[in-house]
Formats: structure tokens, C-alpha cells, sequence
């Protein structure tokens, strides 16, 4: 894998795989981290790329989520199998949970190591708002791949050791400093 940091494709290549882990479950991470070690020069381009088609993955999600719900929706929670576990009225609520805390649900879940896709697919069958979700996933999203490009570009192979003990540290203090800045961006406009 670590040849592929040196081909004329490798933005590419992490290009794809960033996007397709925005829609399904693929563990991306160490691919940035692998790059990033493999080409310090190059670890900053990296985060970009790695944002860019993790956003671009995560809308396409949100669309496959959006569409679901408007072609199945009513059949999902009230004919299927999951009405057996969740009534509608709790998933209804639910959703409308979701909409009401969409850039704290966002922020957050994009920093936990669950599958990002779980996040943008219920974003577009929960119908939360697009600009918002685009905004939020990008800030999350981009946070999290510069904090390890940068990271790994001051520090090495050092950093992969120091992420792998301290992740969920790591995951604790950078929704943190997310949550921080969205409420001072968001308090700005009241």
C-alpha cells in the first residue's frame, strides 16, 4: 500500500477511498496515515483530498438517505422488520431530534470511530437541513484529517504510536474545540 503514496495517482487513489468510506463502511484512517508518513511533504495535500471526497461521499449518502426515505419511508417504519424494535412515533421523534441538534449530532459523530455513512444516510433520511450538514461535515471531517496530516507532518511515525493510545482523548478534545468554534460562529449571528 505504501507504493501508492508515490504514484501519479495516489490523489486519486485517496481520493476514492475517502469517498466511498463517506458511503460505506471502509476504515480510511490508516490510508491517511499511511500517506502521510510515506510523503511528509505531501500530508497537508492529503488532508485536502481526503476532505474533499469524504464531503463529496457524505452528500451522496445524504441523497441516498433522502431518496430511501421518500420512495420507502412509511414502508421502513411502519411495515418492516425495525417496527419491531423502534415504533414510529420513537423513530419520528428521533428524527426530529436529529434535526433540532444536527450540527452538535454531526460534529460529534463525525469525531467517534463509528462509521461516518451511519451519520450522512440518517442525515438524508432524517431530512436535516443541506447546508448546515455540508457545512458541519466539512468542518468535522476536514478537523479531523489536518489534525493527523499536521500532526504526523511535525512528528512522524511517533504521532501513529501517540493517536493509537490516546484516540479516544484525541476524539474527546477535538469535538471540544469544534464545539467551541461553532458556538462562537453561531453566537456571532444572535
Amino acid at each position: 500500500m505504501s507504493q501508492h503514496a508515490y504514484s501519479p495517482y495516489a490523489g486519486w487513489f485517496l481520493g476514492v477511498m475517502f469517498y466511498i468510506e463517506a458511503i460505506f463502511f471502509l476504515p480510511t484512517d490508516p490510508i491517511l496515515m499511511l500517506y502521510c508518513l510515506e510523503r511528509r511533504d505531501r500530508a497537508l495535500w492529503y488532508a485536502t483530498i481526503a476532505t474533499i471526497g469524504s464531503v463529496l461521499g457524505a452528500l451522496t449518502s445524504y441523497a441516498i438517505g433522502y431518496y430511501l426515505w421518500q420512495t420507502a419511508g412509511d414502508a421502513i417504519i411502519h411495515q418492516s422488520f425495525l417496527n419491531r424494535y423502534v415504533k414510529p412515533e420513537t423513530f419520528l421523534y428521533l428524527c426530529d431530534r436529529y434535526r433540532t441538534y444536527e450540527s452538535w449530532t454531526i460534529l460529534v459523530a463525525g469525531f467517534m470511530p463509528i462509521p461516518f455513512k451511519a451519520v450522512t444516510l440518517t442525515a438524508g433520511f432524517c431530512n436535516v437541513s443541506l447546508l448546515p450538514f455540508t457545512i458541519y461535515a466539512s468542518i468535522v471531517r476536514g478537523f479531523r484529517f489536518y489534525a493527523v496530516a499536521l500532526l504526523i507532518k511535525v512528528w512522524g511515525a511517533q504521532v501513529k504510536d501517540f493517536i493509537d493510545r490516546y484516540f479516544g482523548l484525541l476524539v474527546a478534545l477535538g469535538v471540544l474545540v469544534v464545539g467551541v468554534i461553532v458556538w462562537l460562529i453561531r453566537s456571532s449571528y444572535h
